[in-house]
């Protein structure tokens, strides 16, 4: 079985309703639904938007239902300047721009106990995700995904958080879920599909969340029937 997880309603509900032998449950906050997606045994959350959330969902999937792989899917900010609404990133790793013990001479994004601050993801997962981003989206790209909770929707917070991890894009669900994936050893990967630009804010993300996310579907769709 393959776990995959959305933050909110938009990303996941097509899916779920494209699903056959249904069985749903609650955990928690996070809606689980299981059964056949595409010709393949899946289990689809939708876990509320927050790294809380994202993370208590990521291991509610993993304890239940032992998948075989473990993708976050969904839309996010895009923090370089040539971004295009749609375009799609591929994490190569998530880290948690929120994450803060330099104070006590840690790398900021450094998350205690693991020791990191880049989370990894599976590298045959992520090339799979690459080549179905292709015949879905007209920009596809590979990086880093920051994560945090908090909406970034200024061009000076964008550019920091690029500047000090890399990263393409920002969300607020990924880097948790890579945490929990990580810490229980299940390959896991996670893309996002750009719902507001370098220059953009919450007003550009209401209009373009909804073509984004069905960017995002695509992807998973060809994934599955690849």
């Amino acid at each position: 079985m393959i776990a995959v997880i959305g933050a909110m309603d938009q990303e996941i509900q097509a899916l779920t309703e494209a699903m056959s032998g249904i069985d749903a449950v609650r955990d928690g906050y996070a809606s689980i639904v299981t059964g056949t997606l595409w010709g393949r045994r899946t289990a689809v959350c939708r876990c509320g938007v927050g790294k809380v959330h994202a993370a208590l969902a990521a291991q509610a999937l993993i304890l239940r239902y032992r998948p075989e792989a473990l993708i976050n899917i969904g839309v996010a900010g895009a923090l370089w300047p040539d971004a295009r609404i749609g375009d799609a990133v591929i994490a190569s790793s998530c880290v948690q721009h929120d994450v803060d013990t330099s104070p006590v001479g840690d790398p900021v994004g450094m998350i205690s106990g693991i020791d990191r601050v880049y989370l990894p993801c599976d590298e045959a997962l992520s090339r799979r995700l690459f080549d179905a981003a292709g015949a879905v989206c007209a920009g596809r790209f590979t990086g880093v995904i920051a994560t945090g909770d908090q909406f970034i929707d200024t061009v000076e917070k964008k550019a920091l958080i690029r500047g000090r991890f890399g990263a393409l894009v920002c969300d607020m669900e990924g880097g948790a879920i890579a945490q929990a994936a990580y810490e229980y050893a299940v390959p896991f990967a996670a893309y996002r599909c750009v719902s507001d630009t370098l220059t953009g804010n919450g007003a550009e993300y209401r209009v373009n969340a909804a073509l984004a996310a069905e960017k995002s579907r695509g992807i998973l769709r060809a994934f599955l029937t690849d």
